[in-house]
């Protein structure tokens, strides 16, 4: 793993919710560029793109139906080729997001593989006869209903984990390995840093097991991409790898493995839902939440690399999750001292440096998810529209992907057209109010990322777990000789400052303007301290 890997900030941009240039209520490749130095100054420096590809738009940009060209509404390749350019002259690297699992059914290749089972393409996508009159397996897509979609045409079911809309393609075919391959190249060559592997543990398939992930051939034919395309370019790769464990993670990110350079880890942001069900609300284990970050880094300490996420574009806001709406600056901020204070990549979503909280979605016609309007027409049975809507507001998709607000200005500064979904404005909570207010979540992000950069043991130090107990936690890095303590209090009452910071530790940083070495740890405050 390369030094500017381990020392990455990512930044993850939203494309069609970012900035508008041209008014036409989407966002643009020409309003990333002109958010550079807004991007500069926050203090990191990699982007992650979400797909600005070709696409029907069925999943919002996942159901791709070119991979090596720019999306009109976001552009051409040349708007695209200036903002690698500029990200690049501004110490920025840029990742792509590379979704391979499946295409959209719009895709050449697909329309291509339907017209007939001897098509040249057919092998391209998994198609299967039925058995005994029904669906090849008992596989349910991602998004309802079953995995598997009848083909009148050529009277064959197509396999689809998410949308019926995108097959899934088949990576047991080599022709379709090096299509990828050459694919990636085509980015890589043109200077592009690296990927963020959507599902990418899905990619090899067992149609005999019970669930579709981790696949037998799947090391295999990672490793195979790695060779191709990743390695020779030096380029950074985060799988986006849902359920496995800091063992099957290590097997994917290892340094011999020749796989990927790291993987997310989704297991806390699991917390707070009844089943893992996003829709489904329940009180938060904030100890097992710290529990699950101190596993997964103790987990990869000696051979991995862990990610830090909060939130990304599946995921409502961490404020409404895990925070406090009555200490909505505190709880923001301790939040972010919690994870990125450790030894890992961070990763922030866009508006996450603003403490954005979900907003409002008054009924189900303002939603543009198709996970969040399957899951209502479901559920619509077992519950009152009354009971759905709430549901909805704390679950969907849709709450990170409202565009990001700039200012007070009409559709928050996103657009000066009709935006393609509500803009919710809180006019405290935009980045022209945040610039002027000193105490704010966006101040105290530049300040943290700041620190990271200068502290190395924050960075790269060996995690240990010294205290987490009725909402009061202490944690410590230790790199060489160097040591930093971490003390949060993740609850909305005081408490006694941890056994184990020596009273000669030099604050660093807080949230809380008079903080004190010693004192009690006030509600949501967060403390970073150096041990001399």
């Amino acid at each position: 793993m390369l030094d500017w890997q381990k020392d990455a900030v990512v930044y993850q941009i939203y494309p069609k919710s970012f900035c508008d240039s041209n008014g036409d209520g989407i966002g643009d490749l020409r309003g990333i560029i002109s958010k550079i130095p807004y991007l500069k100054a926050l203090g990191i420096n990699t982007v992650w793109l979400s797909p600005c590809y070709p696409s029907p738009g069925d999943d919002n940009g996942y159901d791709i139906s070119d991979y090596c060209d720019i999306a009109p509404e976001y552009g051409t390749l040349d708007d695209f080729k200036e903002l690698l350019g500029k990200l690049h002259e501004n110490g920025i690297r840029l990742l792509m997001d590379l979704v391979v699992n499946h295409t959209s059914d719009e895709h050449a290749w697909f329309q291509e593989s339907r017209q007939s089972r001897d098509n040249p393409y057919r092998d391209y996508y998994i198609w299967r006869d039925p058995v005994d009159g029904h669906e090849p397996n008992g596989w349910q897509a991602a998004f309802g209903g079953p995995a598997w979609e009848w083909d009148e045409k050529t009277q064959q079911y197509y396999l689809h984990l998410f949308s019926k809309k995108q097959p899934d393609l088949n990576w047991d075919n080599p022709v379709v390995r090096q299509e990828i391959a050459d694919m990636v190249n085509f980015w890589l060559d043109m200077g592009v840093d690296g990927f963020r592997c959507d599902v990418i543990n899905n990619i090899s398939k067992d149609l005999s097991a019970p669930g579709c992930g981790y696949g037998p051939h799947l090391h295999e034919y990672l490793h195979e991409l790695y060779e191709r395309a990743f390695q020779p370019h030096g380029a950074l790769t985060v799988g986006e790898t849902w359920g496995l464990t800091p063992q099957q993670t290590l097997a994917l990110t290892g340094e011999a493995r020749g796989e990927l350079t790291m993987s997310f880890q989704f297991e806390h942001l699991l917390l707070g839902r009844v089943g893992g069900d996003k829709f489904r609300r329940c009180p938060v284990d904030r100890t097992e939440f710290v529990n699950i970050l101190a596993k997964w880094e103790v987990g990869l300490k000696d051979d991995g690399y862990p990610v830090l996420v909060m939130e990304n574009h599946d995921q409502p806001r961490a404020l409404s999750r895990f925070g406090d709406s009555a200490y909505p600056y505190e709880s923001a901020t301790m939040l972010a001292v919690l994870l990125y204070g450790m030894r890992g990549v961070p990763f922030i979503y866009q508006g996450q440096e603003l403490g954005l909280s979900n907003p409002v979605f008054r009924s189900l016609s303002e939603y543009r998810d198709i996970e969040t309007i399957n899951a209502y027409h479901e559920m619509r049975a077992e519950f009152t529209e009354e009971e759905l809507l709430p549901m909805m507001n704390f679950g969907s998709r849709d709450n990170s992907r409202v565009p990001m607000p700039w200012s007070e200005e009409a559709n928050g500064g996103f657009t000066s057209g009709t935006s393609w979904i509500q803009c919710a404005v809180d006019p405290a909570r935009t980045v022209a109010a945040e610039e002027k207010d000193p105490r704010s979540v966006l101040h105290f992000y530049r300040r943290l990322l700041a620190l990271r950069r200068e502290n190395d043991c924050l960075r790269r130090g060996e995690f240990a777990l010294l205290h987490n107990e009725d909402g009061t936690v202490l944690y410590q890095n230790t790199l060489g000789a160097r040591k930093t303590l971490v003390a949060c209090r993740f609850a909305d009452s005081e408490a006694a400052l941890p056994d184990g910071v020596p009273e000669n530790a030099a604050l660093l940083l807080s949230n809380y303007e008079d903080a004190d070495t010693t004192a009690a740890l006030r509600s949501y405050e967060a403390r970073i301290f150096e041990v001399c």
